[in-house]
């Protein structure tokens, strides 16, 4: 009877495992993926960057601005990053992932989400760290992962440049403040000198 038992069990067992082998082949897939593409952006070469979007793709930055496809993503990277109005002299990022992509349609389809630890440097001679978070809808399409989609975002009550404008507030309220002692002061001699 148990050997009946196992029997019955095995064709369950075989599925379980064949899913499981198969879900691990297509995170290792995504595994390589994130570490192709942070390899890319390292190197700050937009035609490196450009295979890993989807021809389809949208992509919204920090900044607010939705993109479509590698041309918008490229001309975006191109007027944030080179010319003489760019606004970004140097950049980095460090890309951590949540927890493992969450797959539809056999394994062909993810979402992933998590954070990352990002440097700039601007133009106007202020950088910063700052941390964001994003997500990404993912797709795999003749063999080949590609960014179907992509938000990127900073917290809004609480991000470097936000600090920044702050302190330069307190730094013209102080000096406002003491020009208008000193001012007080030497227009209450000169009028005291008169009378």
């Amino acid at each position: 009877m148990k050997l009946l038992r196992i029997l019955f069990l095995f064709p369950f067992l075989f599925m379980l495992h064949t899913q499981i082998f198969a879900e691990d082949q297509v995170h290792n897939e995504l595994r390589k993926f994130k570490i192709e593409l942070e390899d890319a952006l390292k190197e700050k070469d937009i035609s490196k960057i450009l295979p890993f979007i989807h021809p389809n793709a949208v992509v919204t930055f920090a900044n607010a601005e939705a993109v479509r496809g590698p041309e918008g993503v490229a001309n975006y990277l191109k007027r944030m990053l080179d010319g003489p109005n760019k606004i970004v002299n140097k950049f980095g990022t460090t890309i951590s992932v949540d927890e493992l992509t969450i797959l539809y349609g056999g394994g062909t389809v993810g979402i992933s989400f998590g954070g990352s630890d990002d440097f700039f440097e601007l133009t106007e001679g202020i950088s910063f760290h700052s941390k964001s978070r994003w997500t990404a809808t993912l797709v795999k399409e003749k063999g080949k992962w590609m960014i179907a989609s992509a938000h990127v975002s900073m917290n809004l009550f609480d991000n470097p440049l936000l600090t920044a404008a702050k302190n330069s507030m307190y730094w013209v309220a102080s000096f406002t403040f003491l020009l208008g002692l000193l001012l007080g002061f030497l227009s209450t001699r000169l009028f005291s000198k008169k009378g």
